[in-house]
């Protein structure tokens, strides 16, 4: 037989705290908001051309899609939750990938 004792929990006792997952939705947006930011730069350099482009290379600029969004809930939980600075550093991080995915299709 084994040697334990029930364990009770009373009110002021939790195991769960109630910002387990707090930030994993601004980031998650924060990461979405910049994947669609980084679809329209080359529209705004390239220009209604670009549609053509990206008729053959749909499902690389797809793929990015859920990496933009680990990469917003990662760094907005590395960065503490501050959400201008996760902003900024989403932003760059996803621009940067889009960017270089597009710069070596074209090339």
């Amino acid at each position: 037989m084994r040697n334990s004792q029930n364990i009770t929990m009373t009110d002021t006792e939790s195991f769960a705290t109630d910002d387990d997952t707090n930030w994993s939705f601004p980031g998650a947006l924060i990461g979405f908001v910049s994947w669609l930011l980084a679809l329209g730069i080359p529209f705004l350099i390239y220009g209604s051309n670009t549609l053509f482009f990206f008729l053959y290379t749909w499902p690389f600029f797809l793929a990015l899609m859920p990496v933009a969004v680990v990469v917003g809930i990662a760094l907005h939980s590395l960065l503490d939750r501050r959400l201008l600075l996760s902003i900024l550093a989403t932003a760059l991080t996803v621009v940067l990938v889009f960017g270089t995915l597009f710069l070596w299709l074209i090339s």
